[in-house]
């Protein structure tokens, strides 16, 4: 019991990290009707953000803003240098898909000219070292914060997008463009905000996931990409509360696949999953919280 236990515990703390990162990759879906390939290039970017703020010597809180505001500007850089131009040149979504992939691959070989190819590590701190024994389940000081600070954006963007006057005009455009240009709403100022909230919280995920691991490195974006994409196809495609149960989701099924079963097949369980929702229920798991424009 205590076993499953544990596995739960790191389970939820692990998919806590995930569904940060969903809900910016289904915003730019249910927004824009495209997977932005360049999401884990932003989730790299903002553990490098965090993890050179930290090692300035700031605390952890600003740290985690660092990350966040570098990961969003970043987000508002592929939005301006790659989507805006592709959409005021006529392109096909498909275009934005490769050329964002492009563009991720571009910021992964600057990463690996900036900070080497090396794995990197953030400084020693108390979040490392502080941890509980409850009933034989070890809970970490590290994963408790993780948890609570996941929950705090997950809530934050929900308000954001229920009720706040930009929250209302990305929802409007996510319904329609042309609607949205006839109620006034500025829809280039929205699809910028919306990159800038998905870049955030891609770069806020990098430094969670970063710590939880301790772990950073040019490539650690490139497998989140995969895993990100799983969680929105479990929970949804631009389906924001889906994103948030299936980052949990699949947290718990790398878990207790490691502990049950192999390690070996930790990620191979999870990236099936995709295989088994596409042929069961191709919408998601979630699906139907919101539909896209017809």
């Amino acid at each position: 019991m205590s076993t499953f236990l544990q596995q739960l515990v790191n389970g939820i703390s692990l998919g806590s990290t995930y569904a940060v990162f969903a809900m910016g990759c289904t915003l730019i879906f249910g927004v824009l009707n495209i997977v932005n390939m360049a999401q884990g290039a932003f989730f790299m970017g903002g553990a490098y953000f965090g993890l050179e703020a930290a090692r300035f010597g700031l605390p952890a809180p600003v740290a985690l803003v660092v990350a966040l505001l570098g990961g969003g500007m970043l987000g508002v850089l592929s939005e301006l240098v790659v989507f805006r131009t592709l959409r005021a040149r006529g392109g096909h979504r498909w275009m934005g898909l490769v050329a964002s992939l492009a563009l991720a691959r571009m910021m992964v070989g600057l990463a690996q000219e900036i900070f080497g190819t090396q794995v990197q590590r953030y400084p020693a701190s108390d979040l490392l070292s502080v941890s509980w024994e409850l009933g034989g389940v070890r809970i970490q000081l590290l994963q408790a914060v993780i948890l609570v600070v996941s929950v705090l954006l997950m809530a934050v963007l929900a308000l954001l997008l229920q009720r706040s006057s930009t929250g209302r005009a990305i929802r409007t455009v996510a319904f329609s463009e042309d609607v949205a240009r006839i109620v006034g709403v500025p829809v280039g100022k929205t699809i910028m905000a919306t990159f800038f909230l998905a870049g955030a919280l891609a770069g806020a995920a990098g430094m969670l996931l970063g710590n939880l691991f301790n772990v950073v490195s040019p490539f650690m974006g490139e497998q989140m990409l995969v895993k990100g994409l799983t969680v929105i196809i479990l929970g949804g495609l631009g389906n924001v509360p889906g994103a948030v149960a299936g980052g949990f989701v699949l947290g718990l099924i790398e878990v207790f696949s490691v502990a049950y079963v192999s390690s070996s097949f930790r990620d191979a369980i999870g990236f099936g999953l995709i295989f088994f929702i596409l042929l069961v229920k191709p919408n998601g798991l979630f699906s139907g919280f919101e539909e896209r424009r017809a």
